[in-house]
């Protein structure tokens, strides 16, 4: 596991979205394509913006996302869907492929159809990023590490509602759903390459035990520790507790 310390955000975003790139174009020479998860959420913006930037024949690469809320319409501000398509999918060239979580659906098909679909799929780079509370995805802890289940239907806990309502997604805490699907701890782990994007002293304690706790499901993405070719890019304040 590489650990990246950068000034700030920005800096943060521009290092993880370089790797990114260069780890997908590898892999499009290696293999003529490439399959990619990204995550959304704030930790996400400076990363992103980078990526898009990077030289990379998006028209050979197949994207699949990490979450998504249940029931909540693609039109609404927090919405995942609408983050990537209007962050990422926008930005760049059409794509070899696009699987979105659709969460306006049957939870259960759906989750279902992204398994089938992911498995046909190796994964070479994960984007990801860690909660207030540790979670990787959704997942909130204790986190399942064991379900072999590419998708899960999860409920999210208080930490991680009030964490969406403090960024700005929702104005209440009862607009924040309580449910999601959400990619598996165990199916995100199968990745080739993951860079894990967490900037920001909010993060700081979630951080500091997902890379200095012993491994746990109370601490989500400590998991991240076993994995042979992971990179947390942190920023001053989200190092701050190391």
């Amino acid at each position: 596991m590489n650990i990246i310390k950068t000034p700030n955000s920005a800096s943060l975003g521009q290092a993880a979205g370089k790797e990114a790139g260069k780890l997908i174009t590898d892999a499009i020479e290696r293999n003529g394509e490439a399959n990619i998860i990204l995550a959304t959420g704030t930790s996400q913006f400076e990363t992103i913006k980078q990526l898009i930037k990077e030289d990379i024949d998006w028209s050979k690469v197949t994207m699949f996302h990490l979450d998504e809320y249940i029931a909540l319409p693609v039109t609404h501000p927090a919405s995942f869907r609408k983050y990537l398509k209007e962050r990422f999918l926008a930005c760049v060239p059409p794509l070899k492929a696009v699987y979105l979580i659709n969460g306006e659906t049957d939870p259960e098909a759906e989750r279902k159809r992204l398994g089938d679909l992911i498995s046909k799929h190796p994964i070479d780079v994960a984007l990801v990023g860690i909660g207030e509370n540790g979670h990787l995805a959704f997942n909130d802890p204790p986190a399942d590490f064991d379900t072999e289940e590419p998708y899960l239907i999860v409920h999210l806990d208080a930490q991680c509602r009030l964490q969406q309502l403090g960024e700005g997604w929702f104005t209440a805490m009862d607009e924040v759903p309580t449910q999601a699907i959400s990619m598996s701890v165990k199916q995100i782990c199968k990745s080739k390459h993951i860079i894990c994007s967490v900037p920001d002293a909010r993060k700081a304690q979630a951080v500091k035990d997902s890379l200095q706790q012993q491994l746990s499901n109370n601490y989500p993405a400590s998991i991240l520790q076993r994995h042979p070719s992971c990179s947390f890019y942190l920023d001053n304040d989200s190092a701050s507790l190391l």
